[in-house]
């Protein structure tokens, strides 16, 4: 990855701005797919998991310049109950406190393989798959990692499949969820949160990378993007069967 230096946001208000313009739409969910209530979070809040295994909205850290997570849904229909999803991307200072960020979801999935979203959400069962750049056909990001588990709450009962699934570009995490509900498959969790997050993705390296008729400028671009999709197919497969020879899988919802 060829990062231009001059296109990362320096203040607050640049970073959120990016972090909107990355955010996917509820089309790019797929078919049904609409915004859910509410639609972003609050961009001054910051979840962070108690030592009771309880999740918590505190101050926005000072290390994060934005964050902000969207909700969407696809409706109940033909057998199948309302599905949850989320999308959230943050912008670090840096990159190595975005790396940090990512270390710290596997700590906490060790510390806390039982955890609780709200008062009536719980994920149990979290298992992660990390992958490196240059592992497992990962050409895209410095690190990717999913998270496989159950969820069960009030409204949709359970145990169901829950998935997170999240990526790091230089200072910037992305991420996406999904929760289980009635008549979903973890396959079908795992094709609805494939082409936003590979947007996601190519949207961000779009803004922050340089320019490949620059002087320097990286000319395999194109092959990346190409790549990308390609790899998420095949990291999607890794994390099936890994689900399937242990973990139940369950989308992760708004911990992010």
């Amino acid at each position: 990855m060829d990062i231009a230096p001059d296109r990362l946001p320096k203040t607050q208000a640049q970073a959120a701005a990016l972090v909107r313009d990355v955010l996917p739409d509820p089309s790019a969910f797929g078919p049904g797919a609409v915004r859910r209530t509410p639609y972003e979070s609050d961009p001054r809040r910051w979840p962070v998991l108690g030592d009771d295994c309880v999740w918590q909205q505190r101050a926005l850290p000072k290390d994060v310049l934005a964050t902000l997570t969207r909700s969407y849904e696809i409706p109940a229909s033909d057998g199948k109950a309302a599905l949850r999803l989320s999308a959230v991307v943050t912008a670090h200072r840096t990159a190595e406190q975005a790396d940090w960020e990512n270390a710290e979801v596997l700590e906490e999935m060790m510390r806390c393989p039982s955890q609780q979203l709200r008062s009536d959400e719980l994920i149990t069962s979290l298992r992660d798959i990390p992958v490196s750049l240059g592992e497992f056909g990962n050409e895209f990001a410095e690190d990717s990692l999913t998270e496989l588990g159950s969820y069960t709450s009030a409204e949709a009962g359970g145990s169901h499949p829950y998935i997170w699934e999240q990526t790091r570009i230089g200072q910037f995490t992305l991420a996406v969820s999904a929760k289980g509900a009635r008549g979903w498959s973890q396959a079908e969790l795992l094709d609805r949160l494939r082409d936003p997050h590979v947007g996601m993705r190519s949207s961000l390296r779009g803004a922050i990378e340089r320019d490949p008729s620059e002087p320097g400028g990286d000319t395999k671009g194109d092959a990346k993007n190409a790549a990308d999709g390609g790899a998420k197919g095949a990291a999607s497969g890794d994390a099936k069967g890994a689900a399937d020879g242990g973990a139940s899988g369950d989308a992760k919802g708004d911990r992010r």
